[in-house]
């Protein structure tokens, strides 16, 4: 039976990309992730951009695995700050910033500014890699809102920016949205049922 390699130690993310990949999985194809095949080595993420560092890791777990392989990489842009932070994420303060630190940076670095000026977006990139096919492809997709100028009162533990962006279409923190509204806007599954549309004909040959 064919695999194709999820690179995630995560276990909510894993569930949710395979709700996305749902389509492989009924043509026989088995998704497995780096849990499943006891792979807890990663790459160096050198990228300058989300789709870099998501190409790193697609090839590099592809190459450690011998699997097609699907791998993201995402984060927060902030417009007026060039697109901050970025792939630097949680070392945007200049080390492992704790939420705390994040949050109050990020408000620092926007201090003042008015609601227009506040443009964000939750950016994703999923790549897939498949070096016998030479097969490279990645989609990404975003969310779009501002950062709000005090945090949310419900943040998510390991999820800083989320109690800062608020989701332009519905006006409410990220961290506060209802199953339902998230559902409506996940940009991971939005970009992977695009991604498997277009892979699936090198998977099932």
């Amino acid at each position: 039976m064919n695999k194709v390699l999820i690179a995630t130690h995560n276990r909510a993310k894993l569930a949710e990309l395979k709700l996305g990949a749902k389509t492989l999985e009924k043509k026989g194809i088995t998704i497995v992730s780096l849990d499943d095949l006891h792979i807890d080595t990663e790459p160096e993420e050198t990228g300058h951009t989300f789709t870099e560092n998501a190409v790193i890791k697609a090839k590099y777990y592809n190459q450690f695995s011998g699997l097609p392989t699907i791998a993201d990489d995402g984060g927060l842009e902030i417009e007026i700050l060039n697109g901050e932070p970025g792939v630097k994420s949680k070392r945007w303060v200049g080390h492992e910033g704790t939420d705390e630190e994040l949050i109050a940076y990020t408000l620092k670095r926007l201090a003042g500014l008015p609601k227009e000026k506040r443009t964000a977006y939750l950016t994703v990139c999923l790549c897939f890699f498949n070096q016998k096919t030479k097969i490279n492809i990645c989609e990404q997709e975003k969310i779009y809102g501002h950062i709000a100028e005090i945090p949310s009162g419900r943040p998510t533990r390991g999820y800083p920016f989320r109690a800062l962006f608020v989701v332009d279409e519905f006006g409410k923190y990220y961290d506060e949205l209802t199953e339902e509204e998230h559902d409506k806007i996940n940009h991971r599954l939005k970009a992977l049922r695009r991604l498997v549309e277009k892979v699936k004909p090198y998977l099932l040959k």
